[in-house]
């Protein structure tokens, strides 16, 4: 088929009559499913039962340094979860706080104390007439949703294919003080898929920001969520290239276990230069005594060492690239040569990211609703939920079974050319 914008009006009105039939007869299916948020599936979790019989009321419960933990203690982690994590996150341990289930609760609290009581030193951002944050988008909508809940001013980047237009971020940070912080998912980016190029990271390393206390937020979530065995995206190490770069104290990078092992039940953790440890452990003292240490135990012996991350992310592999693969051939067959959309074929990640034709992408995500599927909000991969070319869907591929997804993406698919046509008619 030719590009929809090519048809004539009487060509449109031909193709829309046939779709809403098509799109009536799906209504009719009854369909509640739903692809709103990047939760492993079913299948997924059960990969990850045997951790629950690595302990029980027979195990010994001392850590490799005699640390009993059932008991208080270790304010930063036991010694083999801070190994264990730093392997996963390339840095050394004594880099490392181990804390409890979310690194999102970890970003938060990061966020939050800056507002408070500031960075080593510095002005509480709360006592500040102005405190802004750099968004690269489309983005993860979690990130932004941090930054507007504490009424920080939050300023759209475009990413690129190498990551975020480093142009605009150079140029932003080095001229306002007022900017603060960027957000980074820099590895198998959410909601696209893209990894920072060499470059992008160096350039990174080397910003000279206005104000002392700018810190970029490194949430490497996907930092071995490959896809593929043989085509792995590789990102450099941040940390060390700003120890190189002499900024030793710009980032905070953040990983976790939670779509490794049980989201809501897995290992966080920050890694950052020893200025910043030590400037957090002065209010993580205060909040607690101690994180799970018992379940840290529980992931050091499930998984071994970095080996066995990998291998068990293998088996994580082995199921959701089949769904990615699925969706994007459906998009392949469907779509390829009509010039309503495009997308970008992830390596590795938990996300599709799809762009529509400007000013479609509500009006695709209401239909798929009234049909039946629940997809991510139009706007959410910006800031404030506003796209402002209402252009942008993410495409969460992992929780439904392969009937449920390839029933979904054919809807919304259909919803896609529906949607489209309607576009090009109103013109």
């Amino acid at each position: 088929m030719k590009p929809y914008r090519e048809m004539s009006r009487d060509e449109l009105l031909q193709l829309k009559a046939e779709l809403e039939k098509r799109y009536q007869e799906a209504q009719a299916e009854n369909l509640h499913l739903d692809m709103s948020r990047g939760k492993p599936s079913v299948e997924q979790l059960d990969i990850s039962m045997e951790m629950m019989d690595v302990l029980n009321s027979e195990a010994d419960l001392k850590d490799s340094e005699g640390v009993d933990c059932r008991n208080y203690g270790v304010l930063d982690g036991v010694k083999e979860a801070k190994e264990l994590l730093g392997q996963m996150s390339e840095v050394s341990p004594d880099k490392i706080i181990i804390y409890g289930n979310s690194s999102l609760n970890v970003m938060y609290d990061t966020v939050a104390r800056a507002m408070t009581h500031g960075i080593m030193g510095h002005t509480p951002w709360a006592k500040l007439d102005q405190v802004k944050f750099l968004c690269p988008v489309p983005g993860y909508d979690r990130h932004f949703a941090i930054t507007e809940y504490f009424g920080i001013e939050m300023i759209q980047v475009p990413m690129t294919p190498e990551g975020p237009d480093m142009d605009q971020v150079e140029k932003l940070v080095s001229s306002d003080p007022a900017v603060k912080g960027i957000w980074c998912v820099p590895k198998y980016s959410n909601p696209q898929g893209i990894t920072y190029s060499d470059e992008t990271v160096r350039r990174f390393a080397h910003l000279k920001p206005a104000a002392e206390d700018f810190r970029i937020f490194w949430d490497n979530a996907y930092c071995v969520h490959h896809l593929y065995e043989d085509q792995q995206d590789f990102l450099l190490e941040i940390l060390d290239e700003c120890e190189k770069a002499g900024n030793p104290d710009l980032v905070y990078k953040f990983c976790s276990t939670s779509k490794i092992s049980f989201p809501g039940s897995g290992v966080a953790c920050i890694a950052t230069s020893p200025n910043n440890l030590k400037d957090i452990k002065k209010q993580l003292t205060i909040q607690t005594i101690g994180h799970d240490k018992v379940n840290q135990l529980r992931h050091v012996r499930f998984f071994k060492d970095i080996d066995g991350i990998h291998a068990h992310m293998r088996k994580h592999a082995a199921i959701m690239r089949p769904k990615f693969e699925a969706v994007l051939e459906t998009f392949e067959r469907e779509l390829a040569g009509l010039e309503i959309g495009s997308w970008i074929r992830p390596r590795g990640g938990y996300f599709i990211s799809f762009d529509a034709m400007e000013g479609c992408a509500k009006a695709i995500v209401a239909k798929c609703k009234a049909a039946g599927v629940v997809m991510t909000g139009a706007g959410a991969t910006y800031p404030y939920g506003k796209d402002p070319k209402d252009s942008n869907i993410r495409i969460a591929p992992s929780f439904p079974t392969r009937e449920e997804l390839a029933t979904a993406t054919d809807l919304f698919v259909l919803c896609v050319k529906l949607a489209s046509v309607e576009k090009l008619l109103e013109a």
